[in-house]
């Protein structure tokens, strides 16, 4: 289970452990805004949701692209397969690696067990598959956790 950071002007900035939440506690540098209801760690709430006391800085974050990341792509697209639009948990190189392909954005989407087994090492166009939407490199609002958005 994560627990949402939100800087001190309430956007979100990331996810940490129950465990890094409660040290943030104990330095006195973030406050609980959310809590699992009836549930404590010692004399401290299990929080969901924590605010900084003091504004973190993000501009070096907007300056620049995500790095590219497995869970990244997942994010990216919705945990849907790029080439029939169900779940999906794996990521797909569009050009394979065995090829030259690279893992970067623009070559890698998230697809099914299914269709990744059936692409195997061949692109789209040879495999007879057809990308549902093009990999795309993402905003930093596409990688935020969906459930941050609610708070």
């Amino acid at each position: 289970m994560g627990v949402l950071v939100l800087n001190a002007s309430y956007e979100p900035l990331h996810t940490v452990s129950v465990r890094h939440a409660i040290r943030m506690l104990v330095r006195q540098v973030a406050v609980v805004e959310e809590a699992i209801e009836g549930r404590t760690l010692g004399d401290f709430p299990v929080p969901r949701v924590l605010r900084l006391l003091r504004y973190i800085s993000m501009r070096w974050r907007y300056g620049r692209a995500p790095g590219w990341s497995r869970r990244g792509v997942l994010a990216r697209d919705g945990n849907r397969c790029a080439y029939c639009g169900r779940p999906g948990d794996t990521v797909d190189h569009v050009l394979p690696v065995s090829r030259g392909g690279r893992s970067e954005w623009s070559n890698t989407v998230c697809a099914c067990a299914a269709c990744n087994g059936r692409k195997r090492d061949r692109t789209p166009r040879e495999a007879g598959m057809r990308l549902l939407r093009p990999p795309r490199i993402p905003t930093w609002q596409d990688l935020a956790p969906t459930w941050a958005v609610t708070v």
